[in-house]
């Protein structure tokens, strides 16, 4: 298995032509999403797994200030359509 500051990427993900979002690099492998009003709707965590990069939508619960994990996907547009329709 391959540790998260093993898949440092240099750029975001690509995601899909007209994805209403924008992502903030907040350490490697991990990226702030952002909706187009500037809310940050939760993050974005990519992984190795043995098939390749897998990514995990996260989002902050206020009342446990805790991240919760909401899925993990092998698609970033997966991972963050979870995150924009999660809500």
């Amino acid at each position: 298995m391959t540790a998260l500051t093993d898949l440092a990427p240099s750029s975001p993900p690509a995601l899909r032509a007209g994805t209403p979002v924008s992502l903030a690099r907040v350490a490697p492998s991990l990226w702030r999403v952002i909706d187009t009003q500037g809310r940050v709707i939760g993050h974005l965590q990519a992984f190795a797994e043995m098939g390749g990069v897998r990514y995990r939508a996260r989002r902050f619960h206020v009342a446990s200030r805790v991240f919760r994990e909401l899925g993990e996907f092998w698609s970033a547009d997966d991972a963050i359509d979870c995150l924009r329709f999660a809500r």
